[in-house]
């Protein structure tokens, strides 16, 4: 995590929250990327539009940020495609096991007082802090 510093933590988190506030005062809806994302499939068209267009500005972001001259951070991943995979559909199981993901639950949620979205929160944070202890210093030495 070389390229933190508290001012690019604080432009981020600022823009996604104008971004999710903008989102509920313009189109009543939450920002939960994993509803948002599920919603596009059979979706009529007005409700798919704003959904892909959406996505399609989390995709686009970095595109633009890195076209202004910014260096974006290098991303490497170590491990194999399998094991990807078996995340991934865990992830998937778990936001709609928990009725939504972490921008849903954490962002959104948090910001509006749900009580729900604060548990699962907690959840989400206990569970991740776990399964790096586990991946670190259990499985992987």
């Amino acid at each position: 995590m070389d390229n933190f510093t508290p001012f690019s933590a604080l432009a981020g988190g600022s823009l996604i929250g104008l971004a999710a506030a903008l989102l509920l005062l313009l189109n009543g809806r939450i920002a939960g990327v994993s509803g948002i994302l599920g919603g596009i499939i059979g979706a009529i068209v007005p409700e798919a539009t704003w959904r892909v267009a959406f996505i399609a500005g989390l995709v686009l972001s970095s595109v633009v940020y890195a076209a202004s001259g910014a260096t974006l951070p290098r991303i490497s991943i170590d491990h194999s495609v399998g094991a990807l995979i078996i995340a991934g559909l865990l992830v998937g199981f778990g936001t709609r096991l928990g009725s939504g993901c972490t921008s849903g639950h954490g962002v959104c949620g948090m910001a509006r007082g749900s009580r729900r979205s604060l548990v699962a929160t907690a959840v989400f944070m206990g569970t991740s802090i776990l399964t790096v202890f586990v991946a670190r210093h259990v499985i992987g030495g």
